[in-house]
């Protein structure tokens, strides 16, 4: 049976192409270090509107982390308010985390 992951990244002044570039590497080291599969829950949110706030989109990863059995940080994720805010709920609610 495989994990499900969360994967919180950087994507602050990032295109699309590279926010996705490191969601597939992050995927490839959570495998690596969990060693097994995992099921990465969709966190790369491309359906809100242009009036959209970076507190719409911060709001529905902190639904998405509530599923998670492992949150997966990316590279850079201390510097990035949503990721930093992310990383406290996890550890607040006893969701296992990991720097990739």
């Amino acid at each position: 049976m495989s994990k499900t992951i969360f994967i919180s990244q950087p994507m602050g002044g990032l295109s699309d192409e590279q926010v996705l570039q490191e969601r597939t590497s992050a995927i490839s080291k959570a495998k690596a270090l969990l060693g097994e599969d995992v099921a990465p829950l969709e966190t790369f949110f491309d359906d809100f509107g242009p009036a959209a706030k970076p507190l719409d989109y911060l709001a529905r990863s902190i639904e998405f982390l509530a599923k998670a059995d492992v949150a997966i940080f990316a590279p850079g994720w201390k510097n990035a308010r949503g990721c930093r805010i992310e990383h406290q709920c996890a550890e607040d609610y006893g969701i296992p985390v990991m720097e990739v």
